[in-house]
């Protein structure tokens, strides 16, 4: 299996002065997801975690609802050292070792299988996540737990203020790295449940979502859900399908993201820095007078 770091060497130059030393980088390799054996997607991911990220990718597409949704998910063989593909290998030729950037998701039967997941195959990279999903319709008539029917949470201002902290203390490789996205979910009362990282923001957002469903505990109704950079409509939509009723984050949301927000009842909070954010959209669930008062 791929490593999250790798060492690569660097002229470091500081103050004039020129030296050579080793660096360590985040690793950034492809994964192909599969479903039932058909190619779906191909993402650029920091290994680790890859059936969590998988299966998080299949509950924003609305295929998984619960762990009883999977049969099982595997890894396939990849590419050989070589660029061939082993499983074209002949008898008498020698295939060559597992990349393990292949994995395959088969479903448990009965699953009703969503006709746009089986007619598209998409690329994803770290930055952009899903390119060119459908509307925000789809999202909202796929959803399996809508979020204005959840039960009511409310947050307070001051406890929104210390989640980041809170990740950045929890990020162990972007200590060594500088390099990672962090994705976390928080207790309606602030305390940390899980945390991921990765090279794409919405890969990180996957492995959260995925290990929820490994462990039986979707829907994340009572949660919020804090991501380092800028919130897009990818990461509202993942949100929103994984039943997470606030998404926050330390940058800005896009204008997709706000008007999904809007459409599905998800509470929208960024520029979260210090005791400052933006609220774009489900103030309901914001202590807002609370914070008057304060102020």
């Amino acid at each position: 299996m791929g490593r999250v770091t790798e060492r690569r060497k660097v002229i470091r130059i500081r103050e004039g002065a020129v030296s050579t030393r080793p660096d360590t980088l985040v690793a950034e390799e492809p994964m192909e997801i599969r479903l039932n054996g058909r190619p779906l997607a191909i993402t650029m991911r920091t290994p680790g975690d890859d059936f969590a990220l998988a299966a998080g990718f299949l509950v924003s597409e609305g295929v998984l609802a619960s762990a009883a949704d999977v049969q099982n998910i595997v890894y396939c063989a990849g590419a050989t050292d070589g660029g061939a593909d082993p499983s074209a290998a002949g008898p008498g030729l020698r295939g060559g070792s597992n990349t393990y950037n292949v994995v395959d998701v088969k479903t448990a039967p009965g699953v009703v299988l969503p006709d746009i997941t089986l007619e598209r195959n998409v690329y994803t990279t770290s930055s952009c996540g899903l390119c060119g999903k459908a509307s925000l319709d789809a999202v909202r008539t796929t959803a399996h737990w809508p979020i204005a029917d959840t039960p009511p949470v409310r947050v307070d201002p001051d406890l929104l203020a210390c989640l980041p902290d809170r990740l950045r203390a929890a990020q162990r490789v972007f200590d060594r790295t500088g390099g990672l996205h962090a994705a976390a979910l928080f207790t309606e009362e602030g305390e940390l449940l899980d945390i991921r990282e990765d090279v794409g923001r919405h890969n990180a957002v996957d492995k959260l979502v995925g290990r929820a469903l490994q462990d039986g505990t979707l829907p994340l109704s009572r949660s919020i859900l804090l991501v380092s950079g800028r919130a897009s409509f990818e990461l509202a939509q993942k949100a929103v399908m994984a039943g997470i009723p606030v998404l926050a984050a330390v940058s800005a949301p896009s204008s997709l993201a706000v008007d999904l927000a809007a459409e599905t009842g998800l509470t929208l909070v960024g520029f979260l820095r210090g005791r400052s954010m933006n609220v774009y959209a489900g103030e309901a669930r914001v202590a807002l007078r609370a914070a008057a008062a304060k102020g």
